[in-house]
C-alpha cells in the first residue's frame, strides 16, 4: 500500500487534540470544538461550537408504503384522499 513503512504518518486534516478516526460511524458530524484564526490576537482559537439549528433526525417511512400521518405543509393531499 502507499502508506506501508512511511516515515512521516501525521495527520494533516485533523486537529492535534483530536482522538479517534473521522471515517468511524460514531465521529461527530459538526464537531466540539470549532478552530480559527483570530486576526486581532495572532493566533488560533478554539471556541465551541455554536450550532445555527438543532440537529433534527427525521423518520421516513418506507416510500413504497406512503406515511399514514399528515406531514406538515401537505393539508391539501389529506382533503384530496377525503
Amino acid at each position: 500500500g502507499t502508506f506501508v513503512d512511511h516515515p512521516d504518518l501525521r495527520r494533516i486534516l485533523t486537529d492535534y487534540g483530536f482522538s479517534g478516526h473521522p471515517l468511524r460511524k460514531d465521529f461527530p458530524l459538526t464537531g466540539f470544538v470549532e478552530v480559527r484564526y483570530d486576526d486581532e490576537v495572532k493566533r488560533v482559537v478554539y471556541a465551541p461550537v455554536q450550532l445555527q439549528q438543532a440537529f433534527r433526525e427525521f423518520d421516513f417511512m418506507s416510500p413504497w408504503e406512503g406515511a399514514q400521518y399528515i406531514l406538515p405543509g401537505d393539508e391539501k393531499a389529506a382533503e384530496a384522499k377525503k
